[in-house]
């Protein structure tokens, strides 16, 4: 009589709970990596803007201006250039935040507790 090796497994039941906390938590991370990003934007304007409300808004007022005289290869040189910055500050911030990627596990201590 021939026996199998490895004896035959059961599948596997998927923990749809842990499924769903591991999205609602990258989800997070995304969201709020998209929220920093648009901050830093903000911030960059203020800074411009020589801290001043007023002073983002005139430089936002210029900024459109010139977008809405602008040809259509100028605008899409312009896309480009803040799909790329936008890009390169949410990967750096990412690298940052890389800690906080994965969830932390409720059934492990933590350092220092």
């Amino acid at each position: 009589m021939a026996t199998s090796p490895h004896p035959a497994r059961s599948p596997r039941k998927v923990d749809y709970g842990f499924l769903l906390y591991f999205m609602l938590h990258a989800f997070d991370f995304i969201a709020t990596t998209l929220l920093m990003t648009w901050g830093i934007f903000v911030l960059f304007f203020l800074a411009i803007g020589g801290l001043s409300l007023d002073g983002m808004m005139h430089q936002l007022a210029n900024l459109s201006t010139r977008y809405v005289a602008a040809d259509a290869a100028r605008i899409d040189q312009f896309k480009l250039v803040v799909g790329g910055v936008h890009m390169a500050v949410a990967l750096a911030l990412i690298f940052f935040r890389r800690h906080a990627i994965l969830p932390r596990d409720p059934a492990r201590p933590e350092h220092g507790a």
